[in-house]
């Protein structure tokens, strides 16, 4: 109990100490316009009120990650804990933070058009085919994975499901965002933080022991630690997908002073927040790893977790708000997925979004290749989602400390994570079955070889332009 006390409030610390300093060395400004208001297209191009964009961030970034990514990470042990709340402060919130941030400064930007601005074209290009894919992927994933929950909780097959959910897509992907997505989220946000909320109560007030924190590797399979726990749980610690959305809530903040703050960097502690309240709850109810594995199997995966600890914390009518927040989370993350890649491709082909034909041209063939995908097995789609995502977090926060060295800003807030998440992402392709397949400590001696190898290049880099630049000046 004393360490899941501890990790709520370092979370919350987190957020007032460091979520202000990486604010301050950013340098937000309570008097620049943003794009909100420059750029204002009554489609993408919105102000909105910051509780309004904060809710719809933290339901755009979460998806089924810090529910489902918590209960497989709980596998673990307490060793989660340390991840979700090291993670989340320390890396996910400057991700998230500096996506946004950055792309309200480049007037709503994609990440692919933001990395190529600071880690050249070549980054640009690579950004552009990568997060598309990993937005279409997402964007199917989340198609299927709610179409089948809805199947067998109704009488309707998945099909049907999968239909009326492609429709909704489609329309959310390519009408104004105060019309539908403005609308809806702030009733879905609020619903996911009362469910965690009670959760949490349940935990506290109720005859549970939650395990203390131990970095002792717990789980059933022996899958390691490093890097497996810091991909499993990758929404509630870090998670790249987080950069293709920041910058749609970029379009919409009304303010940079305080309402960045609150929006990048706050929605990740709040998703941090949920993620440590799940990993909790799983490792607890079920009375040990073991107990967690073994429910998990004979209860069809997280989903029927969710399920069994919701009916018996919050009865009846907590368990029916808990599978709707689980049919709700991922349905609100593919749409802004689609949404986001429509956007994607219309930063790099430059075509105006206020005219619907322009959005019919880009959404139409998106959801075509996701139609297709939605066909293949979902389990296969998933595990290479979490290898991508986690590149992408890795090259998003290189941009960022490129960007932060370019304005003469304290970057290793940013350098560190991104060096630390280049081993994570190294190493986790190598070991895992989708990767190379390769046991063993060669998976670690090449991922942190890879991250120092980085580190040094970028490093040497950026000095050898700020000198280019020093003797431009001179000249």
């Amino acid at each position: 109990m004393v360490s899941f006390i501890g990790s709520l409030i370092a979370l919350i610390l987190g957020y007032l100490i460091y979520g202000k300093i990486v604010d301050n060395i950013f340098g937000s400004d309570e008097t620049k316009e943003t794009p909100a208001h420059t750029k204002e297209d009554g489609v993408d191009y919105i102000p909105l009120s910051w509780p309004r964009v904060f809710l719809i961030q933290l339901l755009n970034i979460a998806g089924l990650g810090p529910i489902f990514g918590a209960i497989a990470g709980a596998l673990f042990g307490p060793a989660a804990f340390v991840w979700i709340v090291l993670g989340s402060i320390f890396a996910g919130g400057v991700h998230d933070y500096l996506a946004g941030m950055i792309s309200v400064r480049h007037n709503g930007a994609s990440i692919a058009e933001i990395t190529g601005e600071y880690l050249g074209e070549g980054a640009r290009k690579f950004m552009r085919v990568f997060s598309i894919i990993l937005l279409v992927l997402v964007g199917t994933v989340f198609m299927t994975g709610p179409a089948g929950l809805l199947a067998n909780m109704t009488n309707l097959n998945l099909n049907m499901w999968l239909g009326i959910i492609i429709i909704y897509y489609f329309l959310a992907t390519i009408l104004p965002i105060d019309k539908v997505i403005a609308k809806l989220y702030p009733i879905l946000g609020g619903s996911l933080l009362i469910m965690a909320i009670g959760i949490a109560g349940g935990l506290i007030f109720g005859d549970y022991k939650i395990p203390e924190i131990t970095l002792t590797n717990l789980h059933p399979d022996s899958l390691p630690i490093w890097p497996m726990l810091f991909v499993t749980i990758a929404c509630g610690a870090i998670s790249g997908f987080h950069a293709t959305q920041s910058p749609l809530m970029a379009r919409c903040l009304d303010k940079e002073r305080p309402e960045g703050r609150k929006v990048f960097y706050g929605a990740m502690i709040a998703e941090g927040v949920i993620a440590l309240i799940w990993a909790a709850a799983a490792m607890t109810f079920f009375g040990s790893t073991e107990g967690l594995a073994s429910a998990m199997a004979a209860n069809g995966g997280p989903a029927g977790i969710v399920k069994i600890i919701s009916d018996n914390m919050l009865g009846v009518f907590g368990g029916f708000l808990a599978m709707l927040g689980v049919v709700a989370l991922p349905v609100s993350s593919g749409d802004t997925a689609f949404r986001s890649a429509r956007l994607t491709l219309a930063d790099m082909f430059e075509l105006d979004q206020t005219k619907i034909n322009n959005r019919f041209k880009l959404a139409i063939p998106l959801f075509a290749i996701g139609v297709v995908l939605s066909q293949l097995d979902f389990s296969v789609i998933w595990r290479y989602f979490a290898w991508s995502n986690q590149t992408l977090a890795m090259v998003a926060l290189w941009a960022g400390a490129a960007y932060l060295i370019e304005h003469g800003k304290f970057h290793w807030i940013a350098t560190l994570p991104a060096a630390f998440m280049t081993a994570v992402s190294i190493s986790y392709i190598i070991i895992a079955p989708e990767g190379f397949g390769i046991q063993g400590p060669l998976a670690t001696i090449v991922g942190v070889s890879a991250a120092i190898v980085t580190l040094v290049w970028f490093l040497q880099t950026h000095k050898k332009q700020d000198i280019e630049k020093e003797m431009q000046n001179i000249a």
